[in-house]
C-alpha cells in the first residue's frame, strides 16, 4: 500500500468515527478521501475544596393535639432560628424547605408538627452550627451539601482542561499516524454540573445523661465538574 493508498484508508478510518459522534451531536460532516479529517474527543474534570455548606435542619415534635403541637412546633422552630442568627448565621442564609401538621402514626387524634430549614455556611462552620441547631431543639437533618458559590468558574476550568486535552490529543495521534494536523474543522463540549454530596434524612436522639457533648467530626468533600470536548481537524 502506498502512501496516497494509506492516507484515504486513513481519512475512511477517521470518517467512521466521526459518523459515529455524529449521532451524538447530530452534525452531519461530510467525509471522504478528498475532505481527511481526523476526529478526537477528551474529558475534563477539575475537584475543588468546597466554599459553602448546605446544611439541611428540621424537627418533629411529640404527639398532641392540634393546637399543641401547632404551638410547641412554634416555639420550637422560632429557638432554633433565633439560635442560628445568634452563632452569626444571616437571616438570608436561613431558608424555609417546608412545614407541615400530620397525622401521628398509630394515634387517633394526634398530630405533629414538622419543620425543615436549608441553612448555608462556612464548611469550617459545619459541625458547629449543626450542633447549635441540635442544641435549640433540632432533631433532624440531612446530609450536608458542599458546593462553591461560583459554580461557573469550576465548569469552565473543566472545559479548558478538556479542550487542552483534545488539541495535545489531536497532535500526539497525527504525529503517530505520520500526517500533520490541520485547521480545526468542527468542535462540540458538553459540560455536566459540579457533583456534590447525596441528600440522605437522619434523625438524632438527645445525649444520654452523662454523656460529654461534643460536636460532629465533619469532613467536608471535594466538589468535581467535568466536561467532554469533542473535534474534528483537517489533516494534511
Amino acid at each position: 500500500m502506498n502512501v496516497k493508498q494509506s492516507i484515504a484508508a486513513f481519512a475512511l478510518l477517521t470518517g467512521g468515527l466521526a459518523a459515529g459522534a455524529q449521532q451524538t451531536s447530530q452534525v452531519e460532516l461530510k467525509i471522504e478521501p478528498a475532505n481527511r479529517t481526523l476526529t478526537v474527543s477528551a474529558e475534563g474534570q477539575v475537584s475543588v475544596d468546597p466554599d459553602v455548606a448546605i446544611l439541611h435542619i428540621g424537627f418533629e415534635t411529640q404527639p398532641s393535639d392540634a393546637k399543641s403541637a401547632y404551638a410547641a412546633g412554634a416555639k420550637t422552630s422560632n429557638e432554633i432560628v433565633a439560635a442560628l442568627k445568634q452563632a452569626g448565621i444571616a437571616e438570608t442564609a436561613i431558608h424555609s424547605e417546608w412545614q407541615r401538621l400530620n397525622s401521628a402514626s398509630g394515634k387517633p387524634h394526634k398530630f405533629t408538627l414538622v419543620q425543615e430549614w436549608t441553612v448555608k455556611t462556612q464548611p469550617e462552620r459545619a459541625a458547629e452550627i449543626l450542633d447549635v441547631a441540635i442544641s435549640a431543639g433540632a432533631t433532624s437533618s440531612g446530609d450536608i451539601d458542599w458546593t462553591v458559590q461560583d459554580e461557573r468558574a469550576l465548569e469552565d476550568k473543566a472545559l479548558v482542561q478538556a479542550a487542552a486535552r483534545v488539541k495535545a490529543n489531536a497532535e500526539l495521534l497525527a504525529k503517530s499516524m505520520g500526517v500533520h494536523l490541520g485547521a480545526l474543522v468542527y468542535v462540540t463540549n458538553q459540560a455536566a454540573a459540579p457533583q456534590f454530596s447525596v441528600r440522605a434524612f437522619n434523625k438524632f436522639a438527645a445525649p444520654a445523661a452523662g454523656m460529654a457533648e461534643q460536636a460532629l467530626a465533619i469532613e467536608p468533600r471535594k466538589v468535581s465538574s467535568s466536561a467532554t470536548v469533542y473535534a474534528v481537524f483537517a489533516i494534511e
